[in-house]
């Protein structure tokens, strides 16, 4: 007969809206989180987790400064399957964590896009100049669009027409 491990913790005792019961709740197991010891793992690579359930090409698309080409780069280089992540060995996982420690990624490359566009303002160059009123860089026109940059719309009061004042 197949016994149920049931682990009581001390029974206390609960009063709500005076009616009291007991309740016992089941003692978490040891050896993981969840039902039955499951363990939840992720890769890390480059400082970040990439999903397990995926496969390799678009987890690694996780990390800043990875996108689809460069994670198919690193794929051919590697001379690896495109299989879900959480079936890579770790001999896998560690040849994949030094190919992408290869390239500009997260941190640095956002203090590096950040200290390039502090130059450009620091010289008053047009391009920085643009950046610093918070306008579209790239040419774009402003008559009617770039919202995102300029912020909502301030509404201007109309001028009074000479006929209205007399009346």
């Amino acid at each position: 007969m197949a016994t149920l491990s049931m682990v009581s913790v001390p029974i206390v005792p609960l009063s709500i809206r005076g009616r009291s019961s007991s309740v016992s709740f089941p003692a978490p197991k040891k050896g993981g989180i969840g039902h039955g010891g499951l363990r939840i793992e992720c890769i890390r690579i480059g400082g970040v987790e990439i999903p397990n359930h995926k496969r390799v090409e678009y987890s690694l698309q996780y990390i800043h400064g990875i996108g689809r080409s460069r994670s198919r780069q690193i794929l051919l280089d590697l001379n690896f399957d495109n299989k879900i992540t959480k079936d890579l060995s770790e001999e896998e996982v560690i040849t994949l964590r030094k190919e992408v420690g290869k390239y500009m990624i997260e941190g640095d490359l956002k203090r590096f896009n950040r200290v390039a566009i502090e130059r450009l303002k620091e010289i008053r160059c047009y391009r920085g100049i643009r950046h610093k009123l918070g306008l579209p860089v790239r040419g774009q026109r402003t008559k009617n669009n770039c919202r995102t940059l300029k912020g909502k719309r301030a509404s201007v009061a109309k001028k009074k027409s000479p006929s209205s004042q007399e009346e």
